[in-house]
């Protein structure tokens, strides 16, 4: 006997397929036709194809920014990552730390980058702030709106302080995930603590790790309020990321055609290099 199906649940989701057309399909679509199109103003538009992605490409500043980009998303990850497992492994697993410890971890998640900026920009300064103060008493030359190393050190540490709390957060549940048996095997047969991590806790740990290295990615990757509150994209462009360069483009210059075709092409990076973190670490975790 054949089941008959039943589609009228489909019609649940209909509010939410109309609300993402709304906020993402309609304003994709309009980017992509202020992509191929040029106009001298009075709302009058002449078609111009792909010139606007050619300049894009054949353009240093682009290729500048987007080196920008990846060295700040790759250094970010080598802090971060590293640093995240080894405060979640040495959180308290019971006892009344284990509160204390998860909220002190979600205290700067719950703060709002623009705030975040702000706070960064204050605590730098040579003049008001305690960390550029404090530097240039101890006779470091410190300033991050001169020097382009200063400025990357304050925007690098700033992430580091604003989101390893995620990494932590995810490593602390995957830990907590793991049966007491293991550990208790574990102290039997007289495994050192390396070993423990080695074959016990990181291997439960790396789908956590996983979501953690992508959500870390993209979002360093997309990084724009924080940077621009605190240093504006200098000095010069030297924390110039595409998201910097593609808002001063859109609205500074007013560009909406070059800055349309950026946004596309800076939308397919981040899904191409999400993609292939996605495939490289699963079919790792896949062939152990």
């Amino acid at each position: 006997m054949e089941r008959t199906q039943n589609n009228k649940a489909w019609f649940l989701v209909l509010p939410v397929l109309v609300l993402v057309a709304f906020s993402a399909v309609i304003p994709l679509m309009t980017v992509v036709n202020y992509s191929v199109q040029d106009t001298f103003g009075n709302n009058q538009f002449f078609w111009a194809g792909t010139e606007w992605f050619e300049d894009l490409l054949a353009s240093d500043r682009f290729w500048q920014a987007m080196f920008r980009n990846l060295l700040f998303s790759f250094i970010i990850l080598v802090i971060e990552v590293p640093l995240g497992i080894f405060i979640a492994l040495n959180m308290p697993r019971k006892g009344w730390g284990v509160p204390v410890c998860l909220v002190l971890m979600a205290l700067p998640l719950l703060i709002p980058w623009n705030v975040v900026g702000t706070i960064w920009q204050v605590f730098g300064r040579n003049d008001i702030g305690l960390l550029g103060y404090t530097v240039n008493a101890l006779g470091i030359n410190y300033n991050y709106v001169q020097n382009p190393f200063d400025a990357w050190v304050t925007v690098i540490v700033m992430d580091v302080w604003h989101w390893t709390s995620l990494i932590v957060l995810l490593c602390y549940a995957g830990l907590v995930a793991i049966p007491d048996a293991f550990y208790q095997a574990a102290k039997i047969d007289g495994a050192s603590r390396w070993a423990v991590f080695r074959y016990i806790q990181f291997p439960k740990m790396q789908r956590v790790l996983l979501i953690a290295v992508l959500l870390r990615f993209m979002d360093s990757f997309m990084i724009y309020t924080e940077p621009f509150v605190v240093t504006g994209g200098g000095p010069g462009n030297s924390t110039t990321f595409l998201s910097i360069d593609l808002v001063k483009m859109a609205l500074g210059q007013f560009d909406l055609g070059p800055a349309a075709a950026m946004s596309l092409v800076y939308f397919l990076i981040i899904l191409l290099l999400s993609w292939v973190f996605y495939t490289v670490m699963t079919n790792y975790d896949a062939e152990r």
